[in-house]
């Protein structure tokens, strides 16, 4: 696959990001969390909470993509690894997907995030530090923002 392609692909495959995460007049289709005894809990607006509840309802999805594109998918090993997704194509390219989460601000802005620490594989793109394969690997790095 051309590495133009894959972006292509990736965004026709963005209603289904929405259709999993909102319902269709815009809400949230995560409300909280249930337990065994069937106590509800409303989900906390601690980012980190929220990106984890995104990353995983978005998984299946991106794992349909891969599937429909013949990629190896390979999730990150550990929490504040980079990328959250690695695809390999049929050509042994490796492409990064970070998934992105933020918020509004009151006036409607898109608040800021965090690419990733400056001291680590950007400045050391051979080394294996917090990345799935050496920064100098992937032929392409993209961010699917939420």
């Amino acid at each position: 696959m051309e590495l133009h392609n894959f972006q292509k692909s990736l965004l026709r495959h963005t209603e289904g990001f929405r259709k999993v995460l909102a319902t269709p007049s815009g809400d949230w289709s995560v409300k909280g969390f249930i337990d065994v005894a069937k106590n509800i809990y409303t989900i906390s607006i601690d980012t980190k909470v929220v990106s984890k509840i995104i990353e995983l309802m978005m998984f299946p999805v991106l794992q349909k993509f891969a599937k429909e594109n013949s990629f190896e998918m390979h999730f990150c090993a550990e929490q504040n690894h980079y990328p959250d997704v690695t695809f390999i194509t049929k050509d042994k390219q490796r492409i990064a997907l970070d998934l992105k989460s933020t918020y509004r601000k009151e006036n409607g802005d898109v608040s800021g995030f965090t690419l990733g620490a400056f001291t680590g594989y950007f400045r050391f793109r051979d080394s294996n530090k917090n990345i799935t394969f050496p920064y100098k690997e992937y032929s392409k790095h993209y961010i699917l923002g939420v």
